[in-house]
């Protein structure tokens, strides 16, 4: 299995909170947020989302530009690359969740 692959798999399917680093992934591959937006859009804390990123940056899967509450995150050319290995684990974990409206 495939290095990127791996660590999508324990982020999203096996460690606590990767249903939500999942939405947040996929928000981001539609549309380039601020950590505000995400958790407006996604319905979670501000702080949980802050926490959700700094996961995500720190394993590379994300990137930013600009600083403090304006700063915008983008998916990573890591994940841009392997894209469909995250559609592939999302489609088969994300989508069993009920999601809240």
């Amino acid at each position: 299995m495939h290095a990127v692959k791996r660590l999508l798999w324990w982020l999203l399917a096996g460690s606590v909170g990767g249903f939500n680093r999942g939405r947040i992934l996929e928000v981001l591959l539609r549309n380039p947020s601020n950590a505000h937006e995400l958790s407006q859009v996604l319905k979670l804390d501000y702080k949980t989302v802050r926490h959700h990123i700094e996961v995500l940056e720190k394993n590379r899967l994300i990137t930013s530009m600009g600083a403090d509450y304006g700063k915008v995150y983008f998916p990573s050319d890591l994940l841009e690359e392997h894209v469909d290995y995250f559609n592939e684990i999302w489609g088969k974990i994300g989508k069993k969740e009920i999601r809240r409206k």
